[in-house]
């Protein structure tokens, strides 16, 4: 018999921070709900670094940071926190930060069939609530093809597809990347458009 663990029960914001801090996996915490964080896979993963890779020499001498999956974002204070795949932040309260970002400036997800649409919808929806965020970015690690979400006027967000031979531009950090190299050794399964 295989044993299914139990959904934890609904919780305080201050109950979960507690919580979670003594949990073997991560979880993130919306509205007193606690969802459990799967493994990713090994492109996912590899995407993830490539990005890394190339933003933090560019980050660092600018007192930004730069973080992967492992590292928290407090969206709200009193209702949601999510893991992103890659997250950066300029902001001193973050730089020095133990336990969460609060400021995020660059937030990237890699999405994968069972979260491409909470990320599309949910986590969008949430992540546009961040005063400092300036940019969100989509990555399909199955095809060569990354969404930018940049922050315009007023409420508005300005949309930029990438695909094939494109230079992404993060205007939030004054940066470019060719979006081959975000594919750099990783398997492209044969999707056309």
């Amino acid at each position: 018999m295989i044993a299914i663990p139990q959904q934890p029960p609904k919780m305080t914001c201050e109950e979960y921070l507690t919580w979670e801090a003594n949990q073997d996996i991560r979880y993130e915490y919306i509205n007193g709900e606690i969802f459990a964080m799967t493994g990713g896979t090994i492109p996912h993963n590899d995407i993830a670094l490539n990005l890394y890779t190339a933003l933090r020499p560019h980050l660092h001498p600018q007192g930004c940071r730069v973080n992967v999956s492992d590292v928290k974002v407090q969206v709200s204070p009193n209702s949601v926190y999510f893991y992103p795949d890659l997250v950066v932040s300029c902001h001193p309260e973050d730089i020095k930060a133990r336990k969460f970002i609060q400021h995020p400036k660059l937030i990237v997800e890699v999405l994968s069939p069972s979260t491409s649409s909470r990320y599309k919808g949910e986590k969008f929806r949430h992540y546009l609530t961040i005063p400092s965020l300036q940019e969100y970015i989509l990555i399909d690690p199955d095809r060569m093809y990354v969404d930018r979400y940049c922050r315009g006027e007023g409420r508005m967000w300005l949309y930029y597809p990438y695909t094939t031979g494109d230079i992404i531009n993060l205007s939030s950090i004054e940066f470019e990347i060719p979006i081959e190299l975000l594919y750099e050794g990783i398997e492209l399964e044969s999707i056309e458009l």
